[in-house]
C-alpha cells in the first residue's frame, strides 16, 4: 500500500495557511477534480485525497494533531467517519445544494450513503407493481401509465417538514453535525466515537412548528401518475423503473420494481424468441399435400404441406417469432403438423382404405 502523502503537499498550502487560503484552495482542486468535471481515470482518487486533507486541516484540532505527530496523530484518534463528519458543513457551503453537493458528490465515489464516512443519505423504500402482458405484448412492447399510491414530498411545506413560514433550528447538542464525539478512557489510550445525536436523532436539526399536513415528516401518501414501457421480447420477472419509489426529503427515492408476468397463450408457445403453434391436418391432407393457413403473432400465414407429410412434420416460418431482451433479431414460428386419424369409419370409407391397402401390398 502506497503511504499517504502530506496533507499541505496534497492541497499546496503550508502551515501558515490561514482557514479562508485553505478552503479557497481546496474548492479550487476539488472543481478541477470534480468526476463530473474531469473525466480521467485518477480523477475520483484526487478528489478524495484532497477532500480528506482539507477535512483535517480546516480543523482546529485534528490540525494540531497532524502537525505534532503526522498522519498517525490523526488515524490513530479519529476514524475515517469522524475525520469527515467535522468538515461537513464546509462541504456543502462550498459545492451548494443544487450544484452537485456534498453527500451525492460522495455517493458517485464512494458509492450509496458515503462509503462509510458517516454521511449517510437517507433513501426511500422500493415499492412492489405487479402486471401481467400478452404474447402479443412480448412482440410489440407496450406503454405502461399508472397511477401509483407512495410517499411523496409535502407540497405544503415543500419537503422541509416546518410550518410555512419557519424554518429548521439547528441542533444545539450537536451544533448540527447529527453526531456527539464519546471519549472512552483505556488504560494509557483514550478512544473517540461518533454517536447519532439523541437530541435531533441525527439530523442536525430541530423542528420547532412541524407542518400540519404531512406532521413534521416532509412527506406524505399521495398519487403519481408513471409511465414507463414494457421492452419487447420481455420475459416474466422483475424489471426496476429507478428513482419511482417512496420520497424522502433531502435524500434518494427508492426504486419501482415491476414484476411481469407474461401471460399463457391459448395458441401458442414461446421458448425465448422463437413461437411454436400445433396445426391439426387430415389424414387425407397429409397424404395427398395441401396450402392451410395458419395464425401467426402478426395476422395468418399460408403454408403448404407436402403430399405424405408424417405425423409432427416441423414448418419453419422464418422471421415470425418475437425478439428477446438478451440477443438480436426475431426469432422464427415453428408448425407442427398433428395427423388427425379418424376415430370412426363408415362402411364406405373402410371399404375406400381396405382397397387403398390391398394396392399398396
Amino acid at each position: 500500500m502506497a503511504a499517504k502523502r502530506d496533507y499541505y503537499e496534497v492541497l499546496g498550502v503550508s502551515k501558515t495557511s490561514s482557514t479562508d487560503e485553505i478552503k479557497k484552495q481546496y474548492r479550487k482542486l476539488a472543481l478541477k477534480f470534480h468526476p463530473d468535471r474531469n473525466k480521467s481515470s485518477d480523477a475520483g482518487e484526487h478528489f478524495k485525497e484532497i477532500s480528506e486533507a482539507y477535512a483535517v486541516l480546516s480543523d482546529p484540532e485534528k490540525k494540531q494533531l497532524y502537525d505534532q505527530h503526522g498522519h498517525a496523530g490523526v488515524d490513530g484518534k479519529y476514524s475515517s467517519e469522524d475525520i469527515f463528519q467535522g468538515a461537513r458543513g464546509d462541504f456543502s457551503d462550498i459545492f451548494g445544494r443544487g450544484g452537485g453537493g456534498f453527500d451525492s458528490i460522495f455517493e458517485s465515489i464512494f458509492g450509496r450513503g458515503g462509503g462509510g464516512f458517516g454521511f449517510s443519505q437517507q433513501r426511500g423504500s422500493d415499492i412492489l407493481y405487479e402486471t401481467s402482458v400478452t404474447l402479443e405484448d412480448v412482440l410489440h412492447g407496450k406503454k405502461m401509465e399508472i397511477d401509483l399510491e407512495k410517499q411523496i414530498r409535502c407540497d405544503n411545506c415543500n419537503g422541509t417538514g416546518c410550518k410555512p413560514g419557519t424554518n429548521k433550528k439547528t441542533c444545539s447538542t450537536c451544533n448540527g453535525q447529527g453526531q456527539v464525539r464519546q471519549t472512552r478512557n483505556m488504560g494509557f489510550a483514550s478512544f473517540v466515537t461518533a454517536v447519532p445525536c439523541s437530541t435531533c436523532n441525527g439530523q442536525g436539526s430541530i423542528i420547532e412548528t412541524p407542518c400540519s399536513e404531512c406532521r413534521g415528516q416532509g412527506k406524505k401518501k399521495g398519487y403519481k401518475k408513471i409511465t414507463f414501457e414494457i421492452p419487447p421480447g420481455i420475459d416474466s420477472g422483475d424489471y426496476t423503473v429507478p428513482d419511482e419509489g417512496n420520497e424522502v426529503p433531502g435524500g434518494s427515492n427508492g426504486d419501482l420494481i415491476v414484476r411481469v408476468r407474461v401471460q399463457p397463450h391459448l395458441k401458442f408457445k414461446r421458448d425465448e424468441k422463437d413461437i411454436f403453434y400445433d396445426q391439426d391436418v387430415s389424414m387425407i391432407d397429409a397424404a395427398l399435400g395441401c396450402e392451410i393457413v395458419v395464425p401467426t403473432l402478426e395476422g395468418t400465414e399460408k403454408i403448404k404441406v407436402d403430399s405424405g407429410s408424417q405425423p409432427n412434420t416441423i414448418i419453419k416460418l422464418k422471421g415470425k417469432g418475437v425478439t428477446h431482451i438478451n440477443s438480436r433479431g426475431k426469432g422464427d414460428q415453428y408448425v407442427r403438423i398433428v395427423v388427425n386419424i379418424p376415430k370412426k369409419l363408415n362402411k364406405h370409407q373402410k371399404k375406400l382404405l381396405e382397397e387403398f391397402q390391398k394396392d399398396s401390398d
